[in-house]
């Protein structure tokens, strides 16, 4: 294996061993390496499923250095240019069409937030029904909900920068919910705004935000989420815990190296993910107006309403919770309410692993009952995430009501559901399906 070519370079007294004997005495390298790959111990019964943490980190990559480029030639400028347009909006179009592969790396850089959502819904979703929330691994999914947060974080205040209508219009809709809290909301409102509309202020801010404190804070969180997963181990399809059986060397009986096995298989993944990413980069990178929506090419002007406000399709589920909200309750408007189910949409995610009360972990192993509300749940998501790309109607609005309320069902019954479902017995193995 690899540590043991790093143990024979190290003695082997060449200069290529000496450089890295010097160097393995004043950083971890070699201990760092058989840790987190070498000597890192998986699960044997990986499935395609497990591919989406690593095209996470993936994305990520690609996120940062497409960023640090088109930093090189934005600028984060409300006022208007000569020619009466935002200098930020002409900044983007000067990208498009002046500078070098600059097309290439915004359309880089606006696919790859839509797919680093598509392959974090993914990663989340394998996490649901394979149970990787459960103990040992409370923090992994701690973390894990706060990276979500974090990247919710980063790509509102990134959809701003374009400065385009529905940018412009999308920030007026978000930030003016923080004015529904009681007491503080407007100052809150206005000190997030840094003026008492949507402006240069916040333009500014919010590339700060953007370029520099949040992507901080997200690799961080990531760094954290890594290091607590190979604290404890990875879960596998059956949610058995491979460290209860070891050999005499103290090595799973079901587990195998992440070097070379899964890095080679991640890199399978990786082709597979880049292909289609080339595709949708190049021949539809606007997502038929998903990832880059029509009117966000027209520049922000405040004298003109967009007939229909509505978030990228990643924020839409909850977009729709908040629309769901319809009447005033306890003396405060349904504003505020609707604020407050859509905030509750995200955290609630994190107390999964206290409110499953199941004796296995696995979707293999659960009981019809569960398998019920999870399909349930898939679809209000689903419906949810539709619903809010599209104009309020009497209807859409009952539909995002009912999609709603099974949403939160699925999470606040939970601890009833899964304690009376008939579940099958975990195997005393992986298995291989």
């Amino acid at each position: 294996m690899a540590s043991t070519n790093f143990e024979k370079y190290k003695s082997d007294g060449s200069l290529q061993g000496n450089v890295l004997e010097w160097f393995d005495a004043r950083f971890p390298a070699t201990s760092m390496w058989k840790a987190h790959l070498s000597e890192y111990y998986a699960p044997k019964n990986f499935n395609f499923l497990y591919f989406f943490g690593s095209l996470a980190i993936l994305v990520l990559v690609i996120q940062v250095v497409t960023g640090v480029f088109l930093v090189m030639h934005y600028k984060p400028d409300a006022s208007l240019n000569a020619s009466g347009i935002p200098v930020a909006f002409a900044s983007v179009e000067y990208i498009m069409r002046d500078v070098p592969w600059g097309w290439l790396i915004r359309y880089m850089h606006s696919t790859g937030a839509s797919a680093f959502f598509i392959v974090v819904y993914m990663h989340m979703y394998r996490g649901l029904i394979y149970g990787s929330y459960r103990q040992p691994r409370e923090l992994i999914w701690i973390f894990g909900s706060l990276i979500f947060l974090c990247l919710m974080a980063e790509a509102f205040m990134g959809y701003l920068l374009p400065w385009g209508q529905m940018s412009y219009w999308g920030a007026q809709v978000i930030v003016n919910l923080f004015s529904a809290i009681p007491l503080v909301g407007e100052p809150l409102s206005t000190w997030i705004r840094g003026d008492f509309v949507i402006g240069d202020a916040t333009l500014n801010r919010f590339f700060s935000f953007h370029v520099i404190a949040v992507p901080l804070v997200l690799i961080g969180l990531v760094a954290a989420h890594i290091l607590a997963l190979h604290e404890v181990g990875s879960n596998n399809p059956d949610g058995v815990e491979i460290k209860k059986k070891k050999d005499a060397n103290g090595i799973p009986l079901d587990g195998i190296p992440f070097h070379p096995y899964y890095t080679v298989k991640d890199i399978a993944g990786v082709v597979v993910f880049l292909m289609v990413f080339s595709v949708i980069l190049f021949f539809a990178p606007e997502g038929g107006g998903y990832f880059l929506e029509y009117n966000n090419f027209f520049p922000a002007d405040p004298l003109k309403t967009p007939p229909h406000i509505a978030p990228v399709w990643y924020f839409t589920p909850y977009y729709s919770m908040l629309r769901a909200m319809v009447w005033p309750f306890l003396g405060l408007d349904a504003k505020f309410w609707g604020v407050v189910l859509m905030g509750a949409g995200v955290v609630i995610i994190a107390f999964l692993p206290w409110l499953d009360r199941s004796p296995v972990k696995s979707i293999r192993y659960r009981g019809p009952i569960y398998k019920g509300f999870l399909v349930a749940f898939l679809a209000a998501f689903f419906m949810l995430g539709y619903l809010g790309t599209q104009p309020p109607t009497p209807v859409g609005n009952f539909l995002c009501q009912v999609g709603s309320l099974v949403y939160f069902a699925f999470f606040l019954a939970m601890p009833w559901y899964t304690k009376i479902d008939k579940c099958q017995p975990e195997p005393e193995r992986v298995t291989f399906k």
